[in-house]
C-alpha cells in the first residue's frame, strides 16, 4: 500500500498502537515515564550521531517510532483521570455515604422516563478539591424544569460506581462511560439540591445558551415538533429528543450517519461558508481573512454541535484542508487524515474508543482508497448518469469499508443502503444549506415563515422516505454473529482484495487465498469452540425469570408462561444468541427440577413449593418464594443458593444472611450478574 510508504503513516500507526496498549493493559505512569525518558534519550542520541545521514539509516527510524510509541503511551495515561491524584474515584468513602458535593452542569443528555440527566463536572466533596465527570440523574418534579448549562449545584448525595454488565454479551454500558471518563453517577431529588445564584460563563454555557434560544424561537414560529427534533440533530448535532421509531427506521434504512453530524454536513457548511465569502477579492489579505472566516465558522460549529468525535474529526480535517488551500499547496487526503488523527488524538484520545470516530475515518479513508477504483469501472458521459455513479460508487466504498466494523458493534446489514444514499445524499445539500440559513436567522429572532415550513416540510419528505425504505424489512439482515478474529480477518481479506484490483499481480493473488483460508480456519475454529460448549446460564432479569440451557448451537429457554410468546423479541436473550453464534431450539415453562452435566437443580418460584427429599445441588429461587430459607436448609444442603434479579432485594438480604450461617455460597444475580455454570 502506497499509504503506508509514507512516514505520516508510519508513525500515526505506532502512536495509535501505543494509545490501545495503553489502555488495554492499564500501564502505570511510572512505567510511561521510564519509557518516555529511554525513547526521548535513545532518538537524541541517533539524531546527533546520525544527522547527516539519518534519512538513509534504520536506526534513526527505530528510535522515531519508538519516541511515537513513548508520546502514544504518556498522551493515554496524561487524559485518563482516573490517574490524576485528585480525581473523586480515590475518594473511596464517597462511594459509601453521602457528602456535600459541589458540581457544574456542562452537557445535557436524553432525559429517562423518571430523571433529567447531565454530565457534569465536580468541584469539590465536602470542601476539598476534587475533579472529574460524573453523570447527574435529577428525578423530575411536577414542575420539570431543567437546569441551565454552567450552573453549580451542591448535593447531599453518595456516588455510585457505574455498574458492570450483568448478563452475558450484554452492551458494557461501564465501558462505554469509562472510555468518556465517567466513572460513576448521582441520583438526588430537586429538594435535596441547592443551587447556586453564580453560573459559569465559559463556551460550554454560551453555546447552550444558543441553541435553546435557536429551538425556542423555532418553537414558537410553529414548527412540527418531530421534523424539529430531526432538523436539530442535522444541523446543532443534538440527539437527545429524537423519538426511537425515527432513530430506528435510519438504521434499517442505511442512513443514520445523517443524524450524526459528520463529515457530510461540514461539508455543505464549508461550500455555504465559501459561497457567502465570494465576493471577498482572492488578494493575500483577501484570503487571509477568507481562511479566518472559515476557521472561525467551522470551529464555532463544532462547539454548537457538541464537539462529539465525529464533529471533532471533520472540522479538523477541513480546516487543514482549508490551511493547504491558503498556501496555495496542493493537499494530499491522506496526509490530511493522518495530520487530524494526529492532532485529535494528541488532545483526546478516548476519542480512538468511540464507534462514530472509528467508522467515520474508516468511511472516508474507504472512500478516498477504493472509490476511484470503483468509478473507473464505468465512465458515462452523461452528466446525470455520472452523478447517479459517483454516488453509488462513494456508498458502496464506504459501506464495504464499515460493513465489518458494522456488523461487529450492531450485528445488522440494511440491504437498501444505496437506495437510500441515492435518493437522500442529493437532497441533504438542500436541507443544510436551508437549516444553517434558518437556524441562524432562529438565532436572532428573524425567521420568515416561507423559510421555515420549506424546512419543515423537507424533512417531512426526508422522514417518510426513509420510512417507506425502512419497512421493507425484507432487506434488512438482523442478529449476524460477528466476533473480533472476524472482524480483523474479515479487513484482511477486503484490504488485500482491493490491493490486487488496483494493480493485479501473482504475490497479491496469493494473499488473497491466503487470507480467504484464514477467515474459513476462523469460521471452523468459531464453529469447532462453540459446538464443544455446554452451559447453564440463569440471567439477570428483574420482569421475567430467564434460564437458558445450551448445547452447542442450540439453546433451550425457561421461562414463565406469559414470557414465551414474547422470548424471541427478549433482548438479553437476542444479544446471548448473537454473540454464542446460537439458535433458539426449544422454550419451555420453568419446572422445579432440572439436571445440568451431574448438577441437581431445584428451581423454587412465588408458590415456594419443591418435592420433598430432592437434595439439590443448585438452588435457585425466584419471584420472591414465601420460604423460610433457615427451615429449608434443615432438610437440603445444597452447594450454592442462586437468587435471580425477580426477587425483592429485602427478601435477598435475608435470604444472604441465612446463607452465611450456613456457610453456603448466596449468588445474587443484581449484585454480582448472570450465574453461569458449565
Amino acid at each position: 500500500m502506497k499509504v503506508l510508504q509514507f512516514p505520516l503513516a508510519r508513525i500515526t500507526l505506532v502512536f495509535v498502537s501505543a494509545i490501545l496498549i495503553s489502555n488495554y493493559l492499564k500501564l502505570e505512569p511510572a512505567l510511561a515515564k521510564i519509557i518516555l525518558v529511554i525513547s526521548i534519550s535513545s532518538f537524541s542520541i541517533a539524531y546527533f550521531l546520525l544527522r547527516k545521514k539519518f534519512t538513509k539509516t534504520i536506526y534513526f527510524g527505530i528510535t522515531t517510532y519508538l519516541l511515537a510509541f513513548a508520546i502514544g503511551i504518556i498522551t493515554q495515561i496524561t487524559h485518563t483521570d482516573s490517574y490524576q491524584k485528585n480525581n473523586y474515584i480515590h475518594n473511596k468513602d464517597a462511594f459509601e455515604k453521602p457528602h456535600i458535593i459541589s458540581l457544574t452542569l456542562r452537557e445535557k443528555l436524553k432525559n429517562s422516563t423518571s430523571s433529567n440527566r447531565y454530565i457534569a463536572l465536580i468541584n469539590s466533596i465536602d470542601h476539598s478539591k476534587y475533579s472529574g465527570r460524573i453523570i447527574v440523574n435529577i428525578h423530575k418534579d411536577s414542575l420539570n424544569h431543567p437546569f441551565e448549562i454552567g450552573t453549580q449545584l451542591q448535593i447531599n448525595s453518595t456516588l455510585y460506581k457505574n455498574n458492570n454488565t450483568k448478563n452475558p454479551n450484554q452492551f458494557d454500558y461501564s465501558k462505554y462511560l469509562e472510555n468518556k471518563q465517567i466513572y460513576a453517577q448521582l441520583y438526588a431529588d430537586i429538594d435535596e439540591i441547592k443551587v447556586s445564584n453564580y453560573i459559569q460563563k465559559d463556551i460550554w454555557y454560551y453555546t447552550s445558551v444558543l441553541r435553546t434560544r435557536i429551538i425556542s424561537n423555532l418553537e414558537k414560529s410553529n414548527f412540527n415538533k418531530t421534523e424539529l427534533n430531526v432538523a436539530i440533530a442535522l444541523i446543532l448535532g443534538q440527539q437527545q429528543d429524537i423519538s426511537p421509531e425515527i432513530i430506528r427506521d435510519y438504521q434499517y434504512a442505511g442512513a443514520v450517519h445523517i443524524l450524526s453530524v459528520s463529515g457530510l454536513h461540514i461539508g455543505f457548511i464549508l461550500i455555504f461558508i465559501t459561497f457567502v465569502l465570494k465576493p471577498i477579492p482572492n488578494t493575500r489579505k483577501g484570503s487571509f481573512i477568507k481562511l479566518i472566516a472559515i476557521l472561525v465558522s467551522l470551529s464555532l460549529f463544532g462547539i454548537l454541535a457538541g464537539l462529539a468525535p465525529s464533529v471533532v474529526r471533520s472540522v479538523t480535517m477541513f480546516s487543514i484542508v482549508a490551511i493547504g488551500n491558503h498556501l496555495r499547496r496542493s493537499v494530499n487526503i491522506y496526509h490530511t487524515l493522518l495530520v487530524s488523527i494526529l492532532l485529535i488524538l494528541l488532545v483526546q484520545p478516548s476519542f480512538l474508543f468511540d464507534v462514530g470516530f472509528q467508522l467515520s475515518y474508516i468511511a472516508l479513508f474507504f472512500i478516498v482508497w477504493f472509490q476511484p477504483l470503483l468509478a473507473s469501472l464505468w465512465e458515462p458521459k452523461n452528466k446525470i448518469k455520472k452523478y447517479i455513479w459517483d454516488i453509488l460508487t462513494v456508498s458502496f466504498a464506504a459501506q464495504i469499508g464499515t460493513l465489518p466494523l458494522s456488523l461487529f458493534y450492531f450485528h445488522q446489514f440494511p440491504g437498501l443502503f444505496f437506495v437510500t444514499n441515492l435518493i437522500i445524499l442529493p437532497f441533504m445539500g438542500f436541507i443544510m444549506v436551508l437549516g444553517v440559513l434558518v437556524m441562524g436567522l432562529a438565532a436572532i429572532n428573524c425567521i420568515p415563515l416561507f423559510l421555515t415550513k420549506t424546512l419543515e416540510w423537507s424533512i417531512y419528505f426526508m422522514n417518510t422516505i426513509i420510512n417507506k425504505i425502512a419497512s421493507i424489512e425484507e432487506f434488512i439482515i438482523r442478529d449476524i454473529p460477528f466476533n473480533t478474529q472476524l472482524l480483523l480477518n474479515s479487513y484482511l481479506l477486503i484490504i488485500c482484495t482491493i490491493i490486487w484490483f488496483k494493480k493485479p499481480h501473482f504475490n497479491r493473488l496469493i494473499f488473497i487465498l491466503f487470507s480467504i483460508i484464514l477467515l474459513q480456519i476462523t469460521f471452523i475454529q468459531n464453529n469447532w469452540e462453540v459446538n464443544n460448549q455446554q452451559e447453564w446460564i440463569v440471567f439477570n432479569s428483574k420482569k421475567n425469570t430467564l434460564i437458558t440451557g445450551r448445547m452447542g448451537k442450540e439453546v433451550t429457554l425457561y421461562t414463565n408462561n406469559k414470557s414465551l410468546n414474547t422470548a424471541s423479541k427478549n433482548i438479553l436473550l437476542n444479544a446471548y444468541l448473537v454473540g454464542n453464534f446460537s439458535s433458539l431450539k426449544h422454550k419451555k415453562t420453568i419446572r422445579n427440577l432440572s439436571f445440568f452435566k451431574g448438577n441437581k437443580i431445584l428451581i423454587l418460584d412465588s408458590l415456594g413449593i419443591y418435592p420433598k427429599n430432592s437434595n439439590p445441588d443448585i438452588l435457585i429461587l425466584t419471584q420472591s418464594p414465601k420460604i423460610n430459607l433457615d427451615r429449608l436448609f434443615e432438610t437440603i444442603k445444597p452447594k450454592i443458593v442462586v437468587a435471580d434479579a425477580s426477587n425483592y432485594k429485602t427478601v435477598q438480604k435475608l435470604w444472604k444472611t441465612s446463607c452465611l450461617k450456613q456457610k453456603i455460597p448466596f449468588h445474587a444475580t443484581s449484585e454480582k450478574g448472570f450465574y453461569i455454570l458449565n
